[in-house]
């Protein structure tokens, strides 16, 4: 490396003091870096386009495996996991279903499994799908189904879900094609009323009747940035018989519907079978009866024939969530002073105070990040800027900080 004044760069043309030189040729330490990226990216989309080639049988994840990965970023809902674990590994199968196969099932196909995850706010749904996004060697993507409406109204079109799947497959339509996508918040499509002909549903069962061919399986028109169909647009042919669709929704409400069809089923021992009815947890006697009723249509249920629940968070789990996972709330809190060489510690006193008002305002998991927000933003504002080389949050701190938001609240809602 050698410093010369006046000489330009020869990629990017700009004179620089410190560059490299060949023959017949100076490169700078930008460009270098450049350059580095670039080949970094190349190494990464190749080495991820190898591994899904080069998928066979004997290098599948297991579903124990996914599962235990599953268990280091999510608390509790061992049952979901297991429906989550059995559904990606068999998504992987019939990838796979011609190596290895008995020459009696030749002619078997094995058809997809889409799965349906319901459970209340903040009880881990979405992070479910995050986190298995990590370990996945085939494009994942996570898609709102709060944005869709029927074809011709504001909104995007069902065809759309599909074009974030391409963008993580750098648009190889082979690869896409072999995909895996999360339907979040599938419960705000449901039919607003029991008679569709009373109001246009352009956000409702026309939704759900979009849906039903790319669920199924067959050969859709993908815009390629996503957003509404124009008709001199350029689509790209995508097949979704391969895509693993996985949905979730909170399903607010569904438990009346449960309860109703407890109670009806009731012909005799009436007492006996009220006894033997958990009150508290409704949602893991779910049935598909119960999502028609909510008011998804029976053919969209049919073709999510997998149907798991989630575990409602009681005290001990969200006081685990705060601690225990890779990617706990209070670890990443630590991880950002430590950065301002502040070492940060919770009593155990303050983080019980926590969870008990997430519990008083149900919100879930997803509430502990905001109270630990609250909790933490005052000293988050000035700590970059003192000496202070430890902070440890006590009872009082959090409690005093949590109730000064609350009265601001009030005030702002006067």
């Amino acid at each position: 490396m050698s410093k010369r004044n006046g000489e330009k760069c020869s990629f990017c043309g700009e004179q620089k003091k410190q560059m490299f030189q060949g023959e017949g040729a100076l490169i700078c330490m930008d460009c270098i870096e450049a350059g580095h990226k670039m080949v970094q990216q190349i190494i990464a989309e190749q080495a991820q386009t190898q591994q899904i080639d080069e998928l066979s049988l004997d290098k599948l994840p297991k579903p124990e495996d996914i599962k235990n990965f599953l268990d280091q970023f999510v608390i509790g809902q061992d049952d979901a996991k297991r429906y989550l674990s059995v559904a990606v590994y068999n998504h992987y199968k019939r990838l796979l279903q011609k190596q290895g196969s008995d020459p009696i099932y030749k002619d078997v196909e094995i058809e997809k499994s889409n799965i349906i995850m319901v459970g209340s706010t903040g009880t881990g749904k979405t992070l479910m799908a995050r986190t298995i996004a990590k370990m996945l060697s085939v494009p994942f993507t996570i898609v709102d189904a709060t944005v869709l409406t029927e074809a011709g109204y504001v909104g995007e079109d069902v065809e759309s879900l599909l074009a974030r799947l391409l963008q993580e497959a750098d648009y190889d339509v082979a690869k896409a094609e072999k995909g895996i996508v999360f339907i979040d918040e599938i419960d705000k499509i449901a039919r607003k009323g029991d008679n569709p002909s009373i109001t246009r549903d352009v956000s409702g069962e026309g939704v759900q009747q979009g849906l039903l061919k790319l669920l199924e399986g067959s050969v859709v028109n993908v815009p390629p940035q996503g957003g509404r169909k124009h008709p001199e647009q350029e689509f790209i042919r995508v097949n979704t018989q391969n895509i693993l669709f996985i949905c979730g929704g909170a399903f607010d409400g569904i438990e009346r519907k449960i309860a109703q069809r407890l109670n009806t089923q009731v012909v005799g021992f009436d007492a006996q079978q009220k006894q033997q009815i958990d009150q508290k947890n409704l949602l893991q006697y779910i049935a598909p009866q119960d999502l028609k009723s909510f008011g998804l249509i029976p053919e969209i249920i049919g073709r999510l024939p997998i149907l798991t629940y989630l575990q409602p968070l009681d005290r001990i789990a969200l006081r685990r969530i705060l601690t225990e996972p890779k990617n706990a709330i209070t670890k990443q809190y630590q991880k950002l002073l430590a950065m301002d060489g502040v070492a940060l510690t919770f009593a155990d006193e303050a983080l019980d105070y926590i969870v008990d008002k997430a519990i008083e305002y149900k919100v879930g998991a997803r509430g502990l990040r905001s109270l630990v927000e609250t909790v933490m933003m005052d000293f988050m504002f000035s700590i970059p800027s003192g000496n202070k080389s430890e902070l440890h949050i006590t009872q009082a701190i959090a409690r005093d900080r949590i109730e000064k938001a609350d009265q601001l609240h009030i005030q702002n809602a006067i």
